[in-house]
């Protein structure tokens, strides 16, 4: 048996302390945690359900699409302009968070303690060394105490204070963040219709005189084969059949993908089967009544990018600002009512206050260091609105030299076509009269099909410019204040009513661009 008695305190507590480290130890290398791979099922669940999510809740598509409904989908639909709509949500949550930290803190204190004997203690003079021998204690052996503190730190409402200015700052970047995917989603929505529809033009045509064409060219073989006329003629109108209809192929292949890509941007799924409507197209390019100079004013005053360097330059000054406030000496402030139940006490429940001062001096070191970092930060940003001045500039240059030459594209094309359909005419009327030979008749008719793809290419290009004159100047497409959560239809109705694309200049409002426009209904 082990006499305790022989064992010294400090070796029974060593003993102590050993058998608890090494317990300690065993438990936590029982609890250590271990990479846990996603396993075979885990990963077809999140296929199965991102599948179902990626496109639930849309109105079903129940007619040929217009470029309003397009754009309408888009906006109220599409994952991007989602995902920065709740960076936004969450940026003015975070403000929230920051301005929470503005209010004194609120801290309740509550206590309890107990022994098996009584905190009791003999007193011994400092004078003479004396020791009183009776015993004394002036505390219960259980015992509850608590308080209710009232807690205000003058130097953390300062610095929270500037918190919360960049978190505001921050919002606004996440709102021009917002903007900028609206423009380029308005854009892309814009020239992706463009092209779908010339696509569905083209594949609706060529498949009408796709079986002429195949007739056509066994003709032309056929008449080789058999000597009926000069061998050199049959063979060169069936390669020029060949030539003509390859092209048609090619303009297909260009043009093939537009739909799917427009299905992505209002979030269809790749294999929903639509038709873009047959509207209105423009029979001469819109013309745009603003001179170089002022389209790069507007967008030096509008572009996202531009508006977003200036935020970081606000945010950062602020710092400089915060790096000046923690020099200070803090003041703390605190009040609040205070219990205990020590029965002993002659007052078990008072109030308290009080204050008291603290002072990092190491701040005062640290400051020319923080100054320097944020002097470097501000020449960067400086740098960098700079750069990004040169390249809005650059962009909107570009894209009025776009614009200006497909507007010469377009026409050119639209005369061709006339001249094509003319011929047409003519070799329709020889040929009614047997003058010509059917495969002459198809022939033109492919280079009609071909001219007409081109001008619809044109016209798409030439849409697109316009789109890319919108995104480069940073105007707002539609307002910000449009709702998107609305149904469909509602949507599209506040789009009429707030005129879309619509940019013309104003005195009494920011700068629009109007461009004059004519409509004809296609040939």
């Amino acid at each position: 048996m082990i006499d305790f008695c022989c064992i010294r305190p400090i070796d029974f507590m060593k003993k102590i302390l050993l058998s608890a480290t090494i317990l300690g130890s065993l438990a936590i290398s029982g609890c250590a945690v271990r990479p846990a791979p996603l396993t075979g099922d885990d990963l077809s669940a999140f296929a199965n359900g991102a599948i179902a999510r990626v496109t639930a809740d849309q109105e079903p598509v129940s007619r040929a699409i217009t470029l309003k409904e397009a754009i309408a989908r888009a906006l109220k639909y599409n994952l991007d302009y989602k995902v920065e709509k709740l960076q936004h949500s969450l940026k003015i949550r975070d403000l929230d968070v920051f301005n929470s930290n503005l209010m004194p803190a609120v801290l309740a204190d509550a206590g309890y303690s107990g022994r098996n004997s009584v905190n009791a203690s003999n007193s011994q003079s400092a004078l003479t060394g004396q020791t009183f021998l009776q015993s004394a204690y002036s505390q219960d052996r259980n015992d509850v105490a608590g308080d209710l503190d009232l807690n205000w730190n003058i130097l953390d409402f300062g610095l929270s204070y500037i918190q919360a200015q960049q978190a505001a700052d921050q919002t606004l970047i996440a709102r021009e963040d917002q903007r900028k995917v609206v423009n380029r989603i308005v854009s892309d929505v814009r020239s992706a219709y463009w092209r779908a529809l010339s696509a569905q033009h083209l594949v609706s045509r060529l498949r009408g005189i796709e079986g002429q064409v195949t007739r056509a060219i066994s003709d032309s073989r056929k008449i080789y084969d058999i000597h009926e006329t000069s061998p050199t003629a049959a063979l060169t109108n069936e390669r020029e059949l060949l030539e003509i209809k390859h092209q048609a192929e090619q303009i297909e292949g260009d043009l093939i993908a537009s739909k799917a890509q427009l299905a992505a941007l209002m979030n269809l799924p790749p294999d929903t089967k639509y038709r873009v409507a047959e509207g209105i197209l423009p029979s001469r390019p819109e013309v745009l009544r603003f001179p170089q100079s002022q389209l790069v004013r507007i967008a030096l005053e509008n572009r996202p990018e531009l508006r977003e360097v200036e935020y970081k330059e606000r945010i950062n000054e602020k710092e400089a600002t915060a790096a000046l406030i923690k020099m200070l000496p803090g003041v703390q402030l605190f009040a609040g009512p205070n219990f205990d139940t020590n029965s002993f006490l002659l007052h078990g429940s008072w109030l308290g206050w009080g204050a008291k001062a603290s002072w990092n001096a190491v701040n005062l070191f640290r400051y020319p260091t923080i100054k320097a970092q944020v002097a470097a930060q501000q020449d960067l940003l400086d740098q960098r609105a700079l750069a990004v001045t040169m390249a809005v500039m650059t962009q909107v240059y570009v894209s009025r030299l776009r614009y200006d030459h497909y507007v010469k594209e377009f026409k050119t094309t639209t005369q061709f076509l006339g001249v094509q359909r003319l011929i047409v005419q003519q070799i329709a009327a020889e040929a009614a009269s047997s003058r010509i030979s059917d495969q002459t008749l198809i022939r033109e008719k492919m280079n009609l099909l071909v001219a007409e793809a081109k001008r619809d290419i044109a016209l798409s290009n030439l849409q697109a410019a316009i789109g890319n004159i919108y995104q480069s100047v940073g105007l707002n497409p539609i307002p910000e204040d449009i709702d998107t959560s609305k149904p469909l239809h509602d949507l599209m109705q506040d789009m009429d009513h707030k005129s879309l694309f619509k940019i013309a200049p104003s005195a009494a409002a920011a700068p629009t661009l109007a461009p004059e426009t004519s409509t004809a209904k296609p040939a």
